[in-house]
């Protein structure tokens, strides 16, 4: 993000001079709001501003250097084994892999940052190495949003200063254009992505063979993120200004138009994800992180580098509508956009640590400040900023890849206010940064901030920008060579110089968003920051903001979430979290009874949870039931969604059943998903050991075939993996809780384990253990048994038909057997949205009950307390929820009314098993009529 920021504090000005005054303004407006704080906070010496740039130079160098000597040419450093990663030859990470295409990607997402800190030298020998070394025409799969601001944006960024250089006449007088050459041929290679209808890009494409081609291996998508196309204005611009070729622009334009025009007009709100063909929401969600994030960004960043109003105009307007709906100071919380007063999750990500940053740039600096200090209280508490974060600062999810963001927003607020405090934020995160992260080959990813376990990546982002925000922080314009004010930063922090913007104009500029909607003058108040509005006669302003967050996270969190290292010295252990509670675990029920949590069996078999904050064991007791309650609630509410999708079906169509036998099934998130693809067909065979939680004993026997594992002791996503390394086809699991029946439990959809399950590529599909007893006894008796995973039962295979020779009585009871599944799913469907998924890109899934093994399935219930007990909650009086039992017993009444026969330790007889069924039949049509 850059500090060349806005349109100008007084009247319009001729296009062809503003590029200049931008840049003046800016430097203005910052300079002056620097000049405030000489009362402020107590200043750092020149001195140690110094010796801290040194230490961010010398952490540099250990990264790249590393990168150079054991990963160069490989697209990243792998840091714990200190060797290059090289796409396929690791283990697939999914979408996090799309950013890599075999073009030395760290190299040259690094170009700029070399000459930014004076490595003159080091950048003109990396501008030889990538012109000798890179080539751009290889057979991989690309995320084309991450291609085009790492990758092309790293070309025009180098090139950009590199021709700086040359003008300067000491270094780079032999190049002639060959990076922009480059970043010309990448830029053609990416146009087919905008082959569609809406002209919003395809989210990847084959850099040798492009799209839909049975070669490239992609094209078949349908959805992309809001950033994913609406991120590609500045380098798409700034190549066609560069080359006078003004088709890249011009598709930039088409796609951010689109999503303009797609915006929900009541709100002003864009959604995460969107189809590319039909332009319909399909994450109906909106916040300022993952999947949205760059787009605002680039939305003010091409009014600056353009100078076109429309941009401006379009950028207010989401402005006005962010601070209305998702601003909740210092939160910053995800709303739906056609009900934009309620909130759509109770966590935030560290994406979003980016907008104070974009807020400066903007002029807002009050907001600025509180949700910068807030993220700080955060990271103190951490070390680091966590992926994701609850609202009373928990860890929602506990990786920390090295993002920059939050440092990018720190240099942007001591550029705009010069209040040293902020030089003692970036102290503290070059001080993390060498305890926690660095490593002898380099600095190492966060894989839990709570725990400091690392992870085997350094993405190239790590060099582009953090190190490039942490010295500008601390250097003094003199410590520069060239003015950093000429230029505006890309989201990956590229520099691209503000003279484009009067360069190549063969763009028409047609202002369309005043079409769509009525903006409000106070929108444009705020372009350029006013040190006199901002700092009001008080150089502790900032100060006095920041103050009342100093602890927030503290306050918000009692207990907090104790380091292990403290936890270890005081014995405590960290409360009962609600995704982690299973309720076969007889720790966690004396825990529930600690915190004054009961549990009431229902007649139904469900089990009740209460709480009687008089029963608890302490006041802090009292405050995790409490806590244990809301989450309990919120993972009620999101599992609920998750059951309310369509059941899947395993038809058993060898002999004797020939497709007559179709059990209910529930779907995966993760794997192949057969409402979308072909059913897999193959004979099962158990897995070893039959948990699935370890490397299969016995890969030869589930070979080329549907793998049976056992619910428990590890994660649905775990156990996929380990059944597919062993050669298996699919999986299914079978519920461990004897018993249990689709009849009298609600489906739920096997969630990931919070991680990227993009490598799965097995359907997955989940019985329980009526369902699943049928077909292990099914195996007893014949063997060899083959089965059908589809999205619904298929019609019996004619060749089994011809070799049967059935009856027609057989007929009519195959044809009144697959109308009950019909009918079954009928009944268990409630019409509702799907539920959300995860984006930090790839970044992991929400969690929910479902994402831990062997946890107690919960539904909301209906209000039971007694009204005249005191319940310590909040929104919680009277409230409960309610959890399946996985305890309970199957009455004999049951067993004997239930249509779905369950064979026992005997196998009955399949004539036996239809007629059970065949008694059903007119119950069953009679429901489906009802629910038409």
């Amino acid at each position: 993000m850059s500090e060349a920021g806005g349109r100008g504090c007084g009247s319009p000005v001729p296009q062809r001079a503003r590029w200049s005054l931008v840049a003046a303004t800016a430097a203005f407006c910052l300079v002056s709001a620097t000049s405030v704080w000489t009362a402020g906070a107590e200043p750092m010496s020149r001195e140690e501003k110094q010796k801290l740039g040194n230490q961010v130079l010398e952490m540099f160098d250990h990264a790249y250097g590393n990168y150079m000597e054991h990963a160069y040419p490989a697209d990243e450093l792998m840091p714990l084994t200190c060797r290059g990663r090289v796409r396929g030859q690791e283990p697939s990470r999914g979408d996090v892999d799309d950013a890599l295409g075999k073009f030395s990607l760290t190299l040259i997402d690094s170009l700029d940052t070399l000459v930014v800190l004076n490595k003159t030298k080091e950048f003109e020998d990396a501008v030889r190495k990538v012109l000798r070394d890179v080539n751009l025409d290889n057979d991989v799969v690309v995320s084309v949003f991450e291609t085009n601001i790492r990758v092309l944006g790293g070309l025009l960024g180098g090139h950009s200063l590199a021709i700086m250089l040359k003008e300067k006449g000491e270094y780079m007088q032999w190049y002639n254009d060959e990076l922009l050459q480059m970043a010309k041929q990448l830029g053609y290679k990416l146009l087919p992505a905008f082959n569609t209808t809406s002209g919003l890009p395809y989210p990847r494409i084959n850099l040798k063979f492009g799209i839909r081609k049975p070669e490239a291996r992609t094209g078949t998508e349908t959805d992309t993120c809001t950033a994913c196309a609406g991120t590609l204005i500045l380098e798409f611009a700034a190549l066609s200004r560069f080359t006078g070729a003004t088709i890249f622009e011009e598709y930039a334009r088409k796609a951010l138009d689109f999503l303009w025009e797609k915006r929900q007009r009541s709100s002003n709100l864009v959604g995460v994800t969107i189809n590319i063909h039909t332009g319909d929401w399909v994450r109906k969600d909106s916040g300022v992180g993952a999947g949205i994030d760059s787009y605002y960004e680039y939305l003010l960043k091409a009014y600056v580098l353009l100078g076109d109003d429309s941009f401006l105009e379009r950028f207010n307007t989401h402005y006005d509508a962010i601070m209305r709906y998702i601003s909740q100071p210092p939160l910053l919380l995800d709303v739906h956009i056609h009900k934009p007063m309620l909130n759509a999750r109770t966590w935030m990500d560290a994406l979003l640590a980016f907008f104070p940053g974009l807020q400066v740039l903007k002029g807002d600096i009050r907001p600025a400040i509180e949700t910068h200090e807030m993220l700080y209280q955060v990271i103190k508490k951490h070390n680091f900023l966590p992926e994701a974060f609850t609202t009373d600062f928990r860890v929602h999810w506990a990786q920390h890849p090295l993002r920059p963001e939050f440092a990018e927003s720190t240099y942007f607020l001591y550029k705009a206010t010069g209040d040293p405090y902020y030089l003692e934020v970036g102290k503290t995160l070059i001080e993390n940064l060498n305890k926690y992260a660095r490593v002898p080959c380099g600095f190492a990813a966060m894989k839990d901030v709570r725990t400091g376990s690392h992870e085997d990546r350094m993405d190239s982002f790590f060099l582009a920008e953090m190190f490039k925000y942490l010295y500008l922080l601390f250097a003094d314009k003199e410590d520069i060579i060239f003015d950093i004010e000429d230029y505006i930063f890309t989201t990956e922090a590229h520099l691209l110089p503000l003279w484009l913007s009067t360069t190549n104009q063969s763009i028409s500029k047609k202002n369309t968003t005043s079409e769509y909607t009525e903006l409000d003058d106070s929108n444009f108040d705020w372009t350029c920051p006013n040190t006199q509005i901002l700092f009001p006669n008080d150089p502790l302003y900032a100060q006095s903001i920041r103050e009342p967050l100093k602890n927030v996270v503290d306050k918000s969190c009692p207990r907090g979430i104790i380091r292990v290292e403290e936890s270890f010295r005081s014995g405590a252990k960290p409360p009962l979290r609600a995704r982690d509670f299973m309720a076969t675990n007889p720790e966690h029920l004396e825990i529930l009874k600690k915190m004054g949590v009961s549990l009431i069996h229902l007649k139904d078999g469900r089990v009740q949870l209460v709480q009687h904050a008089i029963q608890a064991a302490s006041s802090i007791d009292a405050e995790d039931g409490l806590r244990f309650m809301q989450e309990m609630i919120e993972l009620s509410s999101q599992q609920q969604k998750e059951q309310q999708l369509p059941p899947r079906a395993v038809q058993i169509v060898s002999h004797p059943f020939f497709g007559r036998v179709v059990l209910t099934a529930g779907p995966a998130q993760f794997g192949l998903d057969l409402s979308k693809h072909k059913e897999t067909r193959g004979f099962v065979a158990s897995s070893k050991p039959y948990n699935g939680c370890s490397e299969l004993t016995n890969p030869e026997a589930v070979m080329g075939k549907i793998a049976l594992i056992q619910r428990g002791q590890c994660m649905f996503a775990e156990k996929a993996r380990n059944i597919q390394n062993a050669g298996a086809i699919g999986g299914i699991v079978i519920d461990d809780n004897e018993g249990s029946s689709s009849d009298t439990a609600p489906l739920f959809q096997m969630a990931g384990d919070g991680k990227d399950t993009d490598d799965i590529k097995i359907p997955m599909l989940f019985l329980f253990s009526k369902e699943g007893s049928i077909i292990l006894d099914a195996i007893r008796e014949y063997e060899e048994v083959e089965v059908l995973l589809s999205d619904k039962a298929k019609d019996r295979d004619p060749e089994m038909e011809n070799e049967e020779q059935p009856s027609s009585e057989n007929d009519s009871q195959n044809q009144s057997g697959e109308q009950i599944s019909s009918s079954s799913q009928e009944v268990d469907l409630v019409d509702q949205e799907s539920s959300e998924e995860n984006s930090l890109n790839s970044h992991p899934e929400l969690l929910s009950l479902a994402d831990v093994d062997n946890a107690a399935s919960i539904s909301p219930s209906e209000q039971t307390s007694n009204p005249t007990e005191n319940h310590e909650t909040t929104n919680l009086n009277g409230e409960c929820t309610d959890l399946d039992n996985q305890l309970q017993e199957q009455s004999e009444t049951e067993e004997d009314s239930n249509p779905n026969v369950s064979w026992g330790k005997k196998v009955q007889p399949i004539d036996s098993i239809l007629a059970d069924w065949n008694e059903d039949i007119e119950a069953f049509e009679m429901m489906e009529k009802d629910e038409l």
